[in-house]
């Protein structure tokens, strides 16, 4: 009898996991069926997350009334003293500015013309109104661009650039608050602006906390939230009724109404604009100065664009005093 030799009837010389068969031969898998595995124990599912503030409350609340306290007997006790509170202020808030610059994008904005002139501008703004103000900015901007001449010119043209932007920024915008001080209830509505401005801020973020879903501004700040927006709205509205009605001369409640609605809406953009300064320097404090607040300009973000809207509104309503 003839051997036929062992041929395959398809697909080469392979094994195929389904028992593939030979000519001359079968090829079996005799294994015994696979007992299914044991599926393994499912996690219980994690407790829902309470929602966290964020920074330390406690530190926070701390540092706020003892900064709170401080401003309040500067400003009813000596007028000149409060000034020099603003000036050290600016001055702290233009040290954190220039430095994280440096830091993270290589731009040397001169801090010494910037917190010479920024001091300067609020005396003036406070000894001379308005136009002393002005000449005061108009002389540390040529100061800022004649003080970068003492360095090699790479760099010159965003160098200046960065330094008049913040001597408008931190100083000039600082000086509404020593304009308002000017007037003969000066401290009333320093006072008022002081609070409506904290007033909003507060209502942003306890309204925003507990009910916000809707994003405000995603891209630039994704903790506001649209519910937070209004809760600074209703919040501010309300104080500065009070406010007008109460503590300034010849104000009445429904201009407090109108002022209110301006501060919120001028805080949370200052907000956001300092939120997209950071964002570009990729960083989310501007300093450490201040524990569960982060910097001296993490705390002025909303009341330097706050201190013009409130300033103008009050001369509209009330005069200049």
């Amino acid at each position: 009898m003839p051997i036929v030799p062992d041929v395959p009837v398809s697909g080469g010389d392979q094994d195929d996991d389904r028992g593939a068969t030979r000519m001359g031969g079968p090829l079996f898998r005799d294994e015994p069926p696979q007992e299914p595995m044991p599926s393994a124990p499912q996690p219980a599912p994690a407790a829902p997350q309470k929602k966290s503030a964020g920074r330390d409350l406690g530190a926070a609340i701390g540092v706020g009334v003892g900064l709170g306290a401080v401003i309040i007997a500067s400003l009813f006790i000596v007028k000149a003293v409060f000034i020099g509170v603003i000036a050290v202020a600016v001055v702290v808030g233009l040290w954190e500015l220039t430095s994280r610059l440096e830091e993270r994008k290589g731009i040397k904005a001169p801090l010494v013309p910037l917190a010479v002139g920024g001091a300067a501008m609020v005396v003036a703004g406070y000894v001379r109104g308005a136009e002393g103000a002005w000449v005061a900015m108009a002389l540390t901007a040529l100061a800022v661009l004649v003080w970068r001449m003492t360095e090699p010119p790479e760099g010159y043209l965003k160098d200046v650039t960065a330094g008049v932007f913040a001597a408008f920024y931190v100083p000039f915008l600082a000086t509404f608050v020593a304009l308002m001080l000017t007037a003969d209830d000066g401290p009333q509505r320093v006072l008022t602006f002081l609070l409506l401005t904290v007033v909003s801020d507060t209502g942003a973020y306890a309204i925003g906390w507990r009910f916000g879903k809707h994003k405000l501004a995603p891209r630039i700040s994704p903790g506001k939230t649209r519910e937070g927006l209004l809760g600074a709205v209703t919040f501010a509205m309300a104080a500065g009724a009070l406010c007008m009605q109460f503590l300034i001369e010849d104000g009445t409640w429904w201009q407090g109404l109108l002022i209110g609605f301006a501060v919120a809406a001028s805080a949370t953009l200052g907000d956001l604009g300092e939120s997209m300064i950071k964002r570009d320097l990729g960083i989310k404090d501007m300093g450490t100065l201040l524990p569960g607040h982060g910097g001296i300009m993490d705390r002025l973000d909303s009341l330097l664009p706050t201190a013009p809207v409130v300033w103008l509104l009050l001369v509209i309503f009330v005069g200049s005093g």
